[in-house]
């Protein structure tokens, strides 16, 4: 990668962690000014989100879903270009595949879900039920648009930006859904425990179950099953790819290998009152070199920033303020290359078990442990494109989740993973392969390499070896969330998925855009202004 000479006189930012929040913070950085350099302590970029290559086949590493296209949309325009211009997106059909635990007298059942066509599926798990799925849809794409205009691209900086007409005017049916469980939401709604389970399942995108998520996430509904799902072709690895052309295009620096073990700060000059009282000056790598910063953007785990890079006395959020708030999920995940095809298998199938709540409360409980049967997701992406497996095989990634606990192990290739990780990957593989009548899975495995809690910790310094970031619980999410700006240190903000907005691709992507509004002093709930159509064929 070329390397950009800095221009004299511009304001240096540095952004510690490539993952999408983090490429995507240094593009817009960028943008508005700054002389941008990345550092990144994996070998390559992509964090949760990068991509892992071997004999033929490519497997992403973490997110698989597609979902909020206007957001990446509008990440793109920002930066000049469009998604069409990034990214081959395919929509999916079915959106998803899902299998349910028998009741013992007969196999699993399984049924289609198709975007637009859904009350197909739910009328067969519990007949006469469209009506009810279409008033539940209205009433998500409702709370999407609210999220939309309020929440999602607010930096909650002037608590009065919160205080609008049209805002208040919600203010019964907003708190309603603040003070109800999805689960219980969506149980007044629906008998069926199987159509419970596909509307409560969303909950998990936001690293926590349906009992403890506010009812408030059902408009992640309006996402999958009117707005679609959809895949970008090549894998999540050619989302981030777009991305890093977009910051290397306005001259950010990527630096991979490059571990970050302390931001330095100095006192500020004229400090008074209850602001911060010291500022940054640049960030330490490991083996002693300083890059000298007016900004600092920490991307990646924002635990490990405030306990690990900044001395307590400047943390924002120290030790103790995590001690009270939930890490959400960890996860097993198994990355495996298989001999033939699996027509049996959608692009994304889930499996779900019967006792769904002993499922989430072993994973998310105060007695936490490894479910046993455990609910679990597998994507297919070879289902949809054969570029990412050799000719006649499949490309499966399985998710299992688990505690966030980073005493469980760490995955290995070919089962050299610690004996509890491969456990749960032995488990996952011989219940997919009962479940959707695959008998001869195991043997025609040529490729299978695992990824353990130990691995999150240890490769993203991700607190508690968590696979999403803090979950979304009431307390945890809009303003309740940690703040994107540190109320100790000047010029030192954050991004990523531990920040606002949130879990999930386009929730970082908002939160890249939160950064830029903190430095012009933007406290509306809108999204930035879009520059200009810019001349056809011609890319900033």
């Amino acid at each position: 990668m070329a390397l950009v000479t800095p221009h004299a006189g511009r304001p240096r930012a540095v952004v510690i962690g490539a993952g999408i929040a983090g490429l995507a913070t240094a593009a817009l950085l960028a943008r508005e000014g700054y002389d941008t350099v990345v550092v990144e302590q994996q070998p390559h970029v992509g964090g949760r989100a990068a991509t892992w290559r071997h004999e033929g086949f490519s497997f992403d590493l973490g997110p698989s879903w597609y979902l909020m296209p206007e957001v990446f949309d509008h990440f793109f325009r920002l930066c000049g270009t469009s998604t069409s211009d990034e990214l081959d997106l395919v929509r999916l059909d079915p959106a998803y595949r899902v299998f349910f635990e028998g009741d013992g007298a007969g196999g699993p059942s399984s049924v289609d879900v198709r975007t637009g066509a859904a009350h197909e599926a739910f009328e067969a798990l519990e007949p006469g039920s469209s009506a009810a799925l279409a008033s539940y849809l209205d009433s998500s794409r409702e709370a999407y648009d609210l999220a939309l205009q309020h929440f999602l691209y607010a930096t909650f900086a002037r608590p009065t930006s919160l205080v609008r007409r049209d805002l208040l005017r919600r203010a019964p049916r907003l708190a309603r859904l603040l003070g109800t469980s999805l689960e219980r939401f969506v149980a007044d709604r629906f008998a069926d425990p199987r159509a419970r389970q596909v509307l409560g399942y969303p909950a998990v995108f936001l690293g926590t179950s349906p009992e403890r998520a506010p009812s408030l996430y059902h408009l992640m509904s309006h996402a999958d099953l009117t707005e679609g799902v959809l895949y970008p072709r090549g894998g999540f690895g050619a989302v981030i790819d777009a991305v890093l052309r977009c910051a290397t295009r306005v001259g950010v620096r990527v630096r991979t290998s490059s571990r970050v073990v302390a931001v330095r700060t100095a006192p500020l000059a004229g400090a008074r009152g209850r602001g911060p009282r010291h500022e940054v000056t640049g960030v330490e790598l490991a083996g002693g070199e300083v890059l000298p910063a007016d900004l600092v953007v920490g991307a990646g785990d924002l635990h490990h920033l405030e306990t690990a890079l900044l001395p307590p006395r400047l943390a924002t959020y120290p030790e103790r303020w995590w001690r009270r708030r939930d890490p959400g999920p960890g996860a097993v995940l198994v990355h495996l290359g298989v001999r033939g095809r699996v027509p049996q298998l959608a692009h994304h199938t889930m499996l779900f078990t019967r006792d769904w709540r002993a499922n989430f409360d072993a994973v998310l409980g105060r007695r936490r442990r490894v479910p046993d049967p455990a609910s679990f997701y597998v994507c297919a992406p070879s289902r949809t494109d054969e570029g990412v497996a050799p000719a006649d095989h499949e490309n499966l990634f399985v998710l299992v989740p688990v505690p966030a606990d980073a005493t469980l192990g760490g995955g290995g290739l070919d089962g050299a993973g610690d004996p509890a990780v491969e456990r749960v990957a032995d488990t996952a593989i011989d219940m997919l392969a009962s479940w959707a009548q695959i008998p001869d899975l195991a043997s025609r495995v040529v490729v299978r390499r695992t990824v353990g809690p130990t691995d999150f910790a240890r490769d993203l310094s991700s607190w508690r070896g968590g696979a999403l970031g803090p979950a979304h619980t009431l307390r945890q999410s809009a303003f309740l969330r940690g703040r994107n700006v540190s109320s100790r240190v000047a010029g030192l903000l954050y991004a990523g998925g531990s920040t606002l907005p949130g879990i999930g691709l386009p929730m970082c992507l908002i939160s890249a855009e939160l950064v830029v509004k903190r430095l012009r002093g933007d406290t509306s709930g809108a999204p930035l202004p879009e520059p200009a159509a810019e001349r056809p064929g011609v890319r900033a």
